[in-house]
């Protein structure tokens, strides 16, 4: 956070980050019709831009109409000004609808990026190597790329008008400058570009002003939804596990910590309103005072007669879009500090995201896919995220059709084997050998229950509909839980519905309907009594008698249902050895 704060508002690295942003959606396939929606979009703000420059020569108009008394005149105007009028509200409404169409096809492309980089094999290993650099990441893909990609848009559309309201009205002042000359000690001098240069000196200096009263917004908005997002987290953590926290009786203390995490949001919320308190009223005496000073520097030369009523009225007119053209960066300041706050929170979480993918690289384990069918670990040694080793020197063989047992004492490494064989696990050295091309399911102790229906979740991981009703029915009559078969439709919290040895039956349902040719189970039935538990590896046997099973198991009476075993033997020196039997 204090690199942040002290990192300008344009500095390189965000220049560098916002490019990389940029790159996500413009590289991408759907950039062609981006570029239509663009181009429209732009179209349409110069649209408006000239809408606004004719809209002032139609007021100047109906002013000199007024003091001139003339009613034909005053009405030709004023119709004048509504024709314009009503083309100025078309082309605003149909650029404001561009701008949405495209944002929310850049918002898809953006989220598409992260959710395809973020959601893979490497997400445990981001999770162990670099967790505590990047927070909330789920908040980063809903959250921030929406609002990145608004303001984008959105920042960099009204700029470019600023642009052009600031070339076409400038023009125009200049002119207007030209026609009387300015009162200085008793003479009149004229200052080519008067009104445009005193324009421009205000605006520069309410912006420089505005800087130094609102930059601590930046960070301010950083913490904000860093803030806001550990708070819902650990709302939806409570939600998520309210069973087990009831049953412990541990909900004062999850009180406690939710409104713990709240006093971080309340505290930056101060912080962040006594902020913007300080630009708000800033900015508000600056926008007043700005009224009147075109009104200032044109009354003398009205009073001497050398200008109109309407002329005065145009200057107004075309003094307030210069100054309102220079004073984006003041009135858009807001913004652009929650902008780079979500430009730097996608940024890192990329970083982190291809930081992870070469820590996979140069790491000295290699699981490597190979032709033949057999598994093979050659001098393995595995160590947890710490550094501490679990496994030493291990080495052995699985072929096609082989039922072989993992044993071993809690936290001796047994489920980290089988996620290093999964390819999730870079912690180690040695090479592991898989078979190429070949259906593979690792199935945890505690299966993940998806948000959906019943037929969801019993059909994961192949696509609700793969499988058809009856043989879903079959499965589950197998298993003891026919009492599901009439609810597949619905949607619920199934993890909090189904109890624990429901949980591991439902995950054994699902390896008898996706039928891999390998299976990995972790402690699959720990819950399960002795005489479900044989039913359990009897149907796997019976149903799928040609799959290879990889098993990890607590209880020895797991180990009847295989024909070989692995036992991880600990060691006095807090190593541990591989024995294959």
């Amino acid at each position: 956070m204090r690199e942040l704060i002290k990192q300008p508002i344009f500095g390189r690295r965000f220049l560098g980050h916002f490019w990389s942003l940029i790159g996500v959606y413009w590289r991408s396939p759907d950039a062609p019709r981006g570029t239509l929606l663009l181009a429209g979009a732009v179209c349409l703000e110069l649209g408006t831009v000239y809408a606004n420059l004719r809209l002032a020569d139609a007021e100047r108009r109906i002013m000199d109409a007024v003091q001139d008394k003339q009613a034909t005149v005053f009405l030709a105007a004023v119709g004048l000004f509504a024709a314009v009028s009503a083309g100025f509200v078309l082309a605003s409404a149909y650029r404001i609808y561009l701008r949405q169409l495209l944002e929310i096809r850049w918002r898809r492309g953006v989220t598409a990026y992260y959710v395809d980089h973020w959601m893979t094999e490497r997400a445990l290993c981001q999770e162990k190597l670099h967790g505590g650099e990047v927070d909330n990441p789920d908040q980063r893909v809903a959250e921030d790329v929406r609002d990145f990609a608004a303001s984008a848009l959105g920042l960099s559309l009204s700029l470019l008008g600023s642009l052009a309201t600031l070339v076409s009205f400038g023009g125009l002042l200049w002119t207007l400058s030209g026609i009387w000359a300015v009162p200085l000690h008793g003479r009149h001098v004229h200052v080519p570009g008067f009104l445009l240069w005193v324009a421009l000196l205000y605006a520069g200096l309410s912006t420089w002003l505005t800087h130094v009263v609102g930059r601590r917004l930046v960070p301010l908005n950083f913490d904000r939804l860093r803030y806001e997002a550990d708070f819902r987290y650990g709302l939806m953590r409570f939600r998520d596990n309210v069973e087990v926290v009831t049953l412990s009786r541990g909900e004062a203390l999850e009180r406690r910590n939710a409104l713990a995490r709240f006093e971080h949001v309340i505290r930056n919320w101060w912080q962040l309103i006594a902020a913007q308190r300080r630009l708000t009223v800033f900015t508000g005496v600056v926008g007043q005072a700005n009224g009147v000073v075109p009104l200032l520097v044109a009354a003398p030369a009205f009073f001497a007669g050398l200008i109109t009523l309407g002329v005065i009225a145009q200057v107004r007119f075309a003094y307030g879009q210069v100054s309102g053209a220079l004073n984006w960066f003041v009135n858009a300041y807001q913004e652009i500090a929650r902008w780079r706050a979500n430009v730097e929170r996608l940024s890192t979480f990329a970083e982190v995201i291809d930081a992870t993918a070469k820590d996979l690289e140069r790491s000295d384990l290699r699981v490597v896919p190979v032709e033949t069918p057999v598994l093979r670990l050659v001098d393995l040694k595995l160590e947890t995220s710490d550094g501490r080793v679990l496994i030493d020197g291990a080495s052995a063989a699985v072929n096609a059709g082989e039922r072989v047992v993992i044993t071993g004492p809690s936290g001796a490494g047994k489920t980290t084997l089988l996620r290093a064989i999964a390819g999730i696990w870079p912690f180690g050295r040695g090479r592991i050998d898989v078979p190429a091309g070949v259906h593979t399911l690792f199935v945890p102790q505690w299966p993940y229950l998806p948000l959906g229906s019943l037929r969801t979740i019993l059909s994961y991981p192949a696509p609700e509909g793969t499988f058809p009703d009856t043989r879903i029915h079959e499965v589950l009559r197998l298993l003891g839980l026919d009492h599901l078969t009439t609810r597949l439709d619905d949607t619920a919290q199934w993890d909090q519905q189904l109890s624990p040895h429901e949980q591991q039956r439902l995950a054994i349902a699902r390896v008898l309907l996706n039928e891999p040719e390998w299976v990995f189970l972790d402690k699959v039935t720990s819950s399960l009594d002795d005489e479900a538990e044989k039913r359990a590896y009897t149907l796997l046997a019976e149903r799928l008698p040609r799959m290879t099973v990889i098993s990890v198991a607590q209880r020895p009476e797991v180990a009847a249902f295989h024909s070989r075993r692995w036992t991880i033997v600990p060691n006095p020196v807090g190593t541990a050895s591989f024995e294959v039997a």
